[in-house]
């Protein structure tokens, strides 16, 4: 049984085709868009509908096997690295998004100056900024932001 059989079973989810190739996708390309997750998938599944994808996307989504992401003025992106505290740094330029490690010490992002009486389990983090092929002129073409939003 696959790493991915085994975690779809662990959240009660049935073990289908594109929810494996889902998985896959976003395993080999972390932080992509809906489209470009459809592509991928029918690359090896070219039979698999939108909607498919879409209902696939929530289902793992609602689970916590994926983590769905949407930085100001993006398309939500998905990632499979889920149950950590980690952040992420957007492009302003070209939209590549990487993971950011969550500053050290004792879960510092947890800890908000007035938490208004609320118990807090996550932060989201977003620094933005230029990349490095964007900032020596090199633009990228693999995630782009949505026009207007940069």
């Amino acid at each position: 049984m696959s790493d991915f059989e085994a975690q779809l079973r662990a959240v009660s989810l049935r073990v289908t085709r594109p929810r494996l190739a889902v998985l896959a996708a976003l395993r080999d390309h972390p932080h992509v868009d809906t489209e470009t997750v459809i592509e991928l998938v029918r690359a090896g599944y070219p039979a698999v509908s939108h909607q498919t994808i879409y209902d696939v996307l929530r289902a793992l989504t609602d689970t916590g096997l994926i983590r769905r992401i949407q930085p100001a003025g993006a398309n939500a992106r998905y990632e499979t690295r889920v149950g950590d505290n980690h952040h992420h740094v957007v492009c302003r330029s070209c939209g590549a998004i990487a993971d950011v490690e969550c500053a050290v010490g004792h879960t510092p992002c947890l800890t908000a100056s007035d938490d208004h009486g609320y118990v807090i389990d996550q932060a989201e983090v977003v620094y933005w900024g230029t990349c490095p092929e964007c900032a020596a002129g090199r633009p990228r073409n693999d995630s782009p932001l949505p026009e207007g939003s940069k």
